[in-house]
C-alpha cells in the first residue's frame, strides 16, 4: 500500500489538511499567509503541501473568493514623452485585464517633489489597493510613507528610478550604472582620440535613477577615454524651456565641447537648442529612451545613439510582481529583468 504522503494526481486542500492532520480553515490560512497559525503548524502543512506534490491554481481560488486586484501607479506629473508612453502602456494593459478580475489605475504628482509623492503615498487607502508601483525620488519622507503602506499589507514595487534603502519588495527598471557605463563606452568610441569636453544633461539631483546614470559614465569616461573632460551636470528638471536656455549658455561658456549625454527627459529641449544655437560642429549626441521625438532625431542625424527601456515591459512586469506578491508565490526574476536596449539610426524599430 503507498504512503499517504506520495504525490497524487491533484491533490486538494482536503488532502492537505488530512494529511498535516489540521483543519480547512487552518490549510486556508497558511496558503494566504495569514497570522494566527502556530509555526510548528506551518511547517506542518508546508510540508503536507510538498509531500503531496500540491501547485495551488490561485486563478481559480480568486475567482471562488470573487477577488479583484488593485494596482495602482503614481507617475511624476511631467509631459515628457516617456511618461505619456508609460501611462498608455498602464491605460492599455488595464483594459486588457478586466477579464482578470485586476484593475489598474495611475496618480500623477510633481515631479522631483518628494513631498507630494509622500503625500500621495499616505493617501492610498490600504485596505482598497493590493499594490503601488512608484516612480520617484528617494528620500526619508518617501521612505517611511513606504513602509506604511508596506506596514498594512501592500506590496510596492520602485519603477524606473529604485528607492533600495525603502521596505519596497523588488525594482522594476534598468540597471541605471550600466545604463550610464554603456553611454559613455558609445560616446567614447563615436569620438576616438579627438579632445575636448562633454555636456551632461541631467533632471535632478535628487533622481536616483540620474545620479546612478551619471555615476557609470563618469567612471568608465575616467578608466577609458582620458582625452575627454566630463563638465559638471546641467539640471535641467526635464524641463524643455530650460533645457533649451541652459545648453547655449553652457556651451558658450565651452566651446570646446564635442560631446553631449542627455541622461534624463530633456530631449525636446536640447533638439530646440541646436535649432536656435546652430553650432558649428554637431556635438556627438547619446540621449535616453526611443520616443517618437528621439527617433525623428536619429533619423535626421542629431542624435548619434539611443539607450532605452521597453515601457510596456516595466509595466507588464510591475503588475506580475505585485500580483505574485499578493498570491504569496515565487517571482521568475529573469522574466523580470529590464533590458538596455540600444538604438542607432540603422537599428530602429518600425
Amino acid at each position: 500500500m503507498k504512503s499517504a504522503t506520495h504525490h497524487l494526481a491533484n491533490p486538494t486542500i482536503n488532502d492537505i489538511a488530512r494529511v498535516a492532520e489540521v483543519s480547512l480553515a487552518t490549510v486556508d490560512r497558511v496558503l494566504n499567509a495569514r497570522p494566527g497559525v502556530r509555526e510548528s503548524t506551518v511547517q506542518k502543512v508546508n510540508k503536507a503541501i510538498a509531500d503531496l506534490g500540491y501547485v495551488r491554481d490561485t486563478a481559480a481560488a480568486n475567482l471562488a473568493r470573487g477577488r479583484v486586484y488593485n494596482f495602482t501607479f503614481i507617475l511624476p506629473s511631467n509631459s515628457n514623452e516617456f511618461l505619456v508612453m508609460l501611462e498608455a502602456q498602464i491605460e492599455q494593459l488595464n483594459r486588457r485585464m478586466r477579464h482578470e478580475r485586476t484593475k489598474l489605475s495611475c496618480t500623477r504628482v510633481t515631479a522631483f517633489d518628494p513631498v507630494a509623492l509622500a503625500e500621495a503615498i499616505k493617501a492610498i487607502d490600504a485596505s482598497q489597493v493590493d499594490g503601488v508601483a512608484i516612480f520617484g525620488p528617494e528620500t526619508p519622507s518617501v521612505r517611511d510613507s513606504i513602509a506604511h503602506l508596506k506596514a498594512n499589507g501592500v506590496t510596492v514595487v520602485s519603477l524606473v528610478s529604485d528607492v533600495p534603502s525603502s521596505e519596497r519588495d523588488y525594482y522594476v527598471g534598468l540597471d541605471n550604472v550600466a545604463a550610464g557605463r554603456t553611454a559613455a563606452q558609445l560616446l567614447g568610441r563615436f569620438l576616438g582620440d579627438t579632445r575636448g569636453k562633454i555636456a551632461v544633461l541631467t533632471g535632478s539631483m535628487l533622481a536616483r535613477d540620474h545620479l546612478e546614470r551619471r555615476l557609470g559614465f563618469d567612471e568608465v569616461m575616467a578608466r577609458d577615454f582620458p582625452n575627454l573632460q566630463v563638465l559638471a551636470s546641467l539640471e535641467g528638471r526635464d524641463d524643455p524651456d530650460l533645457i533649451e536656455k541652459l545648453v547655449p549658455q553652457a556651451i558658450d561658456s565651452s566651446p570646446d565641447v564635442i560631446g553631449i549625454y542627455s541622461s534624463a527627459a530633456g530631449n525636446e529641449g536640447l533638439l530646440r537648442a541646436f535649432r536656435s544655437w546652430k553650432p558649428a560642429r554637431r556635438p556627438v549626441v547619446i540621449a535616453h529612451e526611443l520616443t517618437p521625438l528621439s527617433r525623428a532625431a536619429l533619423r535626421a542625424g542629431d542624435f548619434d545613439a539611443v539607450i532605452s527601456q521597453d515601457c510596456g515591459h516595466l509595466v507588464r512586469s510591475a503588475v506580475r510582481i505585485m500580483r505574485a506578491n499578493s498570491d504569496n508565490i515565487p517571482i521568475n526574476l529573469a522574466q523580470e529583468r529590464i533590458r538596455i536596449d540600444i538604438y542607432l539610426k540603422e537599428n530602429m524599430p518600425h
